[in-house]
């Protein structure tokens, strides 16, 4: 896993990230949008982009909880069923030709700003 979007990003998708990224890896959910840590590249362009300073490199949320939920949350994003889908989004090899997801993780359904 190589980037993660962050809290930051919660009711503020700006889509400069979707805009830079060279594999058109990072989805939209419903409040925020997810880098899929699979089909992510490393090349650190959505971070560069991001107007929010949402997105963080996987490896700086060791020892920061929030962080280390939401990196948790992207894998979670693309590995279980979300509400209202009958299998996972997975990894279908691009965000624009699978189109917007519509819906969050639990994490991200629920955040209030804590």
């Amino acid at each position: 896993m190589a980037f993660v979007i962050g809290p930051a990003c919660i009711d503020a998708q700006d889509r400069s990230c979707i805009d830079v990224c060279p594999v058109d890896c990072i989805y939209e959910g419903g409040r925020k949008t997810y880098i899929n840590p699979t089909e992510c590249i490393d090349c650190g362009a959505c971070e560069l982009a991001c107007p929010e300073l949402a997105i963080f490199p996987a490896r700086r949320a060791k020892g920061d909880e929030t962080r280390e939920a939401f990196r948790d949350g992207e894998i979670e994003f693309f590995a279980t069923v979300l509400p209202g889908r009958s299998e996972p989004v997975g990894n279908p090899g691009g965000a624009d030709a699978f189109g917007p997801v519509g819906v969050d993780i639990p994490l991200v359904d629920g955040w209030d700003g804590a």
